[in-house]
């Protein structure tokens, strides 16, 4: 920082009187002298600048699968469920602590943070193959947006705008699609069969596109609150080596009373269900509808419950070819239903939920269940743990 002063050259030395303390001397001395063009320097004199504030360190990401599911999404303010893939920022606060901002990875605004790659984010690695595309995807996307122009908001730069958010969602959390989940399916009763291609469907049962679907049980009520099931391994115990209405068992013996429950509290009870078999059987199509449905209304008659009920007939990406939009994981049958079959009710996410038995566990045929549940928002339980606990 410099201060400059102004001064003048005078063009021959000064000689002030011996008594300054006189005006009259100093006043005609000072008559004396003439100054014309008088000549003009600076003076600088040198401060030294004050220091700049100490900035933090620079926040970097980790991804990791949630060991619990008492963590939230700071996006969302929805629940991340044990063992679903969360991303978190990490910055070190003032105390020089270091603290996690958890979101999912649909809700992760990736500019936040300086990412050059995903093999930069810690934890990376250790992530399954699938989740780690995904989120190669999540920063290609995040590319393409800057260099559109467009600005994405961090969390940090909100100046407490997203803690009133947060507040407003723990309040009433509606259903939203973000990501993946946004599909947009265009839907129409002129597209609804009551065959599914070559194969006759039963009484209240229709077709549309890739789904089977019970079209309205007796007693069935909309809601905006949904508890949904997988049905194979989850509510019935059936085997791929029996066909037929009436190859299959209760799964527990308290299915009937829970379901009972929900349904005196105000749930709509929906399965959904994968049956590639329909899709598979080409030749013995109408054997394989016949099976699936009949085991699915001797199932409801059994519980005495009204459900509704959507079949996915499509392949998924293992079978070799394109992944069907219906077929859990995708969630392609939550929206139909969440679209056209309830009355344009917004669904409670807090209290609604999904409970299927593919969770990606070690014995596990999959983890279809357990992604279907993430890509819609929903909170998810192993069917051991539902109906026995």
């Amino acid at each position: 920082m410099l201060t400059v002063s102004r001064l003048c050259f005078l063009p021959r030395p000064l000689n002030l009187p011996q008594n300054p303390d006189s005006p009259l001397i100093f006043q005609k001395r000072f008559s004396r002298f003439r100054f014309q063009n008088p000549k003009r320097f600076y003076f600088f004199s040198f401060k030294k600048p004050p220091m700049p504030p100490r900035r933090p360190p620079p926040s970097h990401i980790v991804a990791e699968y949630a060991k619990s599911d008492r963590s939230s999404c700071k996006k969302c303010a929805k629940a991340i469920i044990k063992k679903a893939l969360r991303v978190g920022i990490v910055s070190r606060d003032a105390r020089g602590f270091d603290m996690t901002k958890w979101h999912h990875l649909d809700c992760f605004p990736v500019g936040a943070a300086a990412v050059c790659s995903a093999e930069a984010i810690k934890g990376f690695e250790a992530l399954q193959s699938s989740d780690q595309e995904a989120l190669e995807k999540s920063l290609v996307r995040c590319d393409d947006s800057v260099g559109n122009g467009e600005v994405h908001k961090g969390d940090d730069d909100d100046d407490g705008e997203n803690e009133l958010k947060e507040r407003d969602a723990k309040k009433a959390k509606l259903s939203t699609s973000d990501g993946e989940a946004n599909l947009d399916i265009a839907f129409s009763v002129s597209s609804v069969k009551n065959m599914y291609k070559d194969a006759t469907l039963q009484p209240k049962w229709k077709a549309f596109n890739t789904i089977i679907y019970l079209e309205q049980d007796d007693g069935l009520h909309d809601s905006n609150k949904i508890a949904a099931f997988d049905f194979d391994g989850t509510l019935a115990k059936t085997s791929v080596k029996r066909v037929g209405a009436d190859a299959w068992s209760l799964m527990y013996p308290s299915v009937p009373d829970k379901l009972q429950c929900l349904y005196n509290d105000g749930y709509k009870l929906v399965i959904f269900t994968n049956e590639s078999n329909i899709e598979r059987w080409k030749k013995k199509r109408q054997v394989a509808v016949d099976s699936k449905i009949g085991r699915l209304n001797n199932f409801i008659k059994k519980v005495k419950v009204p459900m509704q009920v959507f079949i996915a007939c499509g392949f998924g990406e293992s079978s070799g070819q394109a992944a069907d939009a219906f077929r859990k994981p995708k969630p392609g049958m939550w929206h139909i239903m969440e679209k056209h079959f309830n009355s344009g009710i917004s669904i409670d996410m807090d209290q609604s939920f999904y409970v299927g038995d593919a969770a990606g566990r070690l014995n596990d045929h999959s983890d279809a269940d357990i992604k279907f549940a993430q890509a819609v928002g929903l909170k998810f339980h192993v069917p051991e743990e539902y109906f026995v606990a």
